[in-house]
């Protein structure tokens, strides 16, 4: 008795992730074995710079907060050390949104962690 296999399923897998490989420069949009290779590098890529991207947003709200906190005369270490003494619940995502686009509250926060 011959094998038999699941054409369709096959197919649709198949056809799936050439879809999701078109756009990409000759063989590697339509050819199977070079589609898959393509596609499976892309997912690893896509998992590594997921925590890439939380890395380099950290370093850039603290470049933000930095430089707010120079022009309120007081350093980073220094005002980020307080804030946790203090006890405030601010995070660096906010502090940085606040030196941003709200540079009065982020003066008057930084003053009074200063004062404690």
């Amino acid at each position: 008795m011959p094998r038999s296999v699941n054409v369709v399923a096959s197919r649709k897998r198949r056809k799936k992730l050439l879809s999701a490989t078109r756009g990409n420069f000759g063989p590697r949009g339509n050819v199977w074995t070079v589609a898959k290779n393509t596609y499976e590098k892309g997912l690893g890529y896509a998992y590594r710079d997921r925590r890439t991207k939380k890395r380099n947003f950290r370093s850039l709200w603290i470049v933000r907060i930095n430089a707010a906190c120079h022009e309120n005369n007081v350093s980073y270490s220094a005002f980020m050390g307080k804030l946790n003494d203090g006890g405030f619940q601010l995070n660096r995502k906010a502090l940085a949104d606040l030196a941003m686009n709200e540079p009065q509250a982020f003066a008057e926060i930084v003053k009074k962690v200063m004062n404690i």
